[in-house]
């Protein structure tokens, strides 16, 4: 008998060795973004381009096939985390990727930082973890949060517009948004307003923003948000009299919908689907071809997150359980962004160019942002000064 057991435990000691070799020949990537509800195309235009580069890559990193494990965080927090605990604790991910909303990324970055994964937001770049709170586990590969908007004050100001009103999403990324333009917008902000995540009617906002006197509007309203507050805009015959600045109001996501409505909408932004390289002109043209849509930014920044995830499985030759290494191979960024010129700062945050944009109708029908020139070169975030722990 006692032979017997013996036996049997060996064997199942032998399952155990070979189930883990078979789990260590492949990278597990957690996929985390709202893919339900009004903000849904932003975090399937992510989830589309993280698909897009990996099958650019043959399904395989380093040599490794690639399993991705995709969940949707309702734009609920307490939600995210029992997501993101799942995927750590069941599906035991090797990357965590996403989300797109600042207040998600808030609630899932100390459980996956506590657990020792590698979380990567393609979209959010909160300003909470760029200074004193960095960790070496955790980078951005979109941007923070205030880097556009400090950018899109610069804009305003190459505009001539002395007076502006603002209107942000009352949550942490509208905040820096706020922060980031009066950091360098030299005229005057006539009004600050920050309206609820799920406000639908935009007509009292509206009033306000006709009666103000305003030179110009300055917002930030992804998704959903964006099309009812330009819809609600255009409908109150202020397009012509209040020309609108705006980051992810107007973009890719919400221009199918939007259409003409947005023609003429400036935004800033570190990459537009027109800009001429050979890298980014392969992944627009596969991405149109792949999923009959023009690729927005959350597309884009996910296809260069798998990219850069990529670079790291190569660099450390599959070997994924010396985190250090990982970690450094991350940092190094040695892939070919999409939106050119691309490394990271001491915080994990991005070093990069930020560009004015401009709604356009393509010869083909199609609305896309074009570049009409560029506000920052190398620009980098004013928080990574604070961060010691890289």
């Amino acid at each position: 008998m006692r032979a017997i057991v013996c036996r049997l435990t060996a064997a199942a000691a032998l399952v155990l060795v070979v189930n883990a070799a078979a789990a260590q020949d492949k990278i597990r990537i957690g996929l985390i973004y709202t893919l339900s509800g009004p903000p849904s195309t932003l975090g399937q235009q992510s989830k589309n381009g993280f698909e897009l580069a990996l099958k650019d890559l043959g399904g395989k990193m380093g040599g490794k096939d690639v399993e991705l494990v995709a969940v949707d965080d309702e734009l609920k927090p307490d939600v995210a985390i029992q997501k993101v605990r799942g995927m750590i604790e069941r599906d035991n991910v090797d990357f965590v990727v996403g989300p797109i909303f600042s207040n998600i990324l808030v609630a899932i970055h100390k459980p996956v930082i506590d657990a020792g994964k590698i979380l990567i937001s393609t979209n959010a770049g909160a300003s909470s973890f760029a200074g004193a709170a960095c960790s070496p586990n955790f980078f951005v590969t979109s941007y923070q949060n205030d880097q556009i908007y400090e950018a899109i004050g610069e804009a305003t100001n190459k505009l001539g517009y002395k007076r502006v009103y603002a209107l942000v999403p009352n949550y942490p990324a509208g905040k820096d948004a706020i922060n980031g333009f009066r950091r360098t917008y030299k005229g005057e902000i006539v009004e600050e307003s920050l309206l609820p995540l799920n406000t639908t009617d935009f007509g009292p906002e509206v009033s306000k923003i006709s009666a103000s006197k305003a030179d110009a509007l300055f917002t930030f309203m992804p998704g959903g948000l964006g099309i009812n507050l330009l819809n609600s805009f255009i409908q109150a015959g202020l397009k012509d009299k209040i020309p609108v600045i705006s980051a992810f109001t107007a973009d890719e996501a919400t221009l199918p919908v939007l259409k003409d409505n947005a023609i003429g909408v400036y935004g800033v932004l570190t990459w537009a689907p027109n800009m001429d390289n050979p890298a980014n002109k392969k992944f627009v043209s596969e991405y149109e071809g792949a999923y009959k849509a023009v690729p927005a930014s959350y597309a884009m920044q996910a296809y260069d997150t798998a990219m850069l995830i990529n670079s790291a499985v190569v660099a450390v030759k599959g070997n994924l359980a010396d985190q250090n290494a990982v970690r450094a191979a991350l940092k190094k960024a040695a892939f070919t962004s999409v939106r050119g010129p691309f490394k990271f700062n001491v915080n994990g945050y991005p070093i990069e160019d930020f560009y004015l944009t401009k709604v356009a109708k393509r010869a083909d029908g199609k609305y896309e942002t074009q570049v009409v020139e560029k506000i920052f070169s190398n620009h980098a975030d004013g928080y990574a000064k604070d961060c010691k722990t890289q």
